[in-house]
């Protein structure tokens, strides 16, 4: 099979230097709308069969954000987001797509009021199914701990305080031998983007059969440019891209494996082209 890219068109304002992170100010917001909606039809088709899967959570960060909490109430950046999506959730039809990933939100928002938003390893752990397996990786303090608060008492589920970019490499193949990885970094190093590529590089030629999806800022076209070209080296048989803008610049992601197919019909529900 040819390499297949596709792109989808939207784009925002948030990601525009690199900083010290703190996803806390950011949950929420477009680019995880976005990032989670795909990573929950990953998922979906994972469980398609009844093997088990594993997912491990590279950059997990603390798993669970309070959206009325400090942090959020000072950036607002979840009202252009997860409010908007949530707000106009009945009779689009695009949003029979994403259904699945806003059930996962209101799992957390019992009465219907947007308090919480799940991060990626609370929505991985949702489709979780009794066979399958978590890996949630996340190396500053206070994240981890409160990562490890949000998976407690979960027996298909752990948190480990390592490196990401390590983990991504170090914990494939699987024993299941099915699953995904989530590479989702704070890109607070210009480099990150050339260990990006590299990552996945490393990790596909270990785990082949396996599911990657990279995610990225929109900051720099050049530097996006470079990650494409390197990516085409590479000896993977698929690497379709998303990219959401929303006024520059925005949000991308690219994934290897399976699991695509969904993303042609949002470009079509929405109005927009994959190329």
């Amino acid at each position: 099979m040819h390499p297949v890219l596709i792109r989808v068109g939207f784009c925002g304002s948030c990601f525009g230097r690199l900083m010290n992170y703190r996803h806390a100010f950011h949950a929420g917001n477009f680019a995880d709308v976005h990032k989670h909606s795909v990573l929950v039809r990953l998922l979906l088709h994972l469980r398609l069969k009844p093997a088990a899967f594993r997912v491990i959570d590279t950059h997990a960060g603390s798993g669970h954000y309070d959206l009325c909490g400090s942090e959020a109430a000072r950036s607002g950046e979840w009202r252009q987001g997860i409010e908007r999506v949530w707000r106009a959730r009945d009779g689009a039809a695009a949003h029979d797509l994403i259904q699945p990933y806003l059930d996962l939100v209101a799992a957390l928002n019992a009465g219907g009021e947007l308090r919480s938003y799940p991060g990626s390893p609370l929505i991985a752990k949702g489709l979780l199914r009794a066979q399958d397996r978590l890996i949630a990786c996340e190396l500053e303090p206070g994240s981890a701990r409160a990562l490890a608060t949000a998976l407690r008492g979960d027996r298909r589920s752990k948190a480990l305080t390592v490196d990401g970019w390590t983990a991504a490499a170090a914990y494939v193949p699987p024993p299941e031998r099915r699953g995904l990885v989530l590479i989702d970094p704070p890109f607070e190093e210009a480099a990150d983007f050339t260990r990006l590529s590299n990552v996945l590089s490393v990790s596909h030629r270990k785990w082949p059969t396996g599911v990657y999806a990279l995610w990225y800022p929109i900051k720099d076209r050049q530097a996006l440019d470079a990650l494409t070209r390197r990516l085409r080296k590479l000896p993977v048989p698929s690497i379709p891209r998303s990219e959401l803008t929303m006024g520059p610049p925005g949000p991308g992601l690219v994934w290897s494996g399976r699991g695509w197919w969904w993303l042609i019909r949002l470009s079509r529900s929405s109005g927009t082209c994959a190329s």
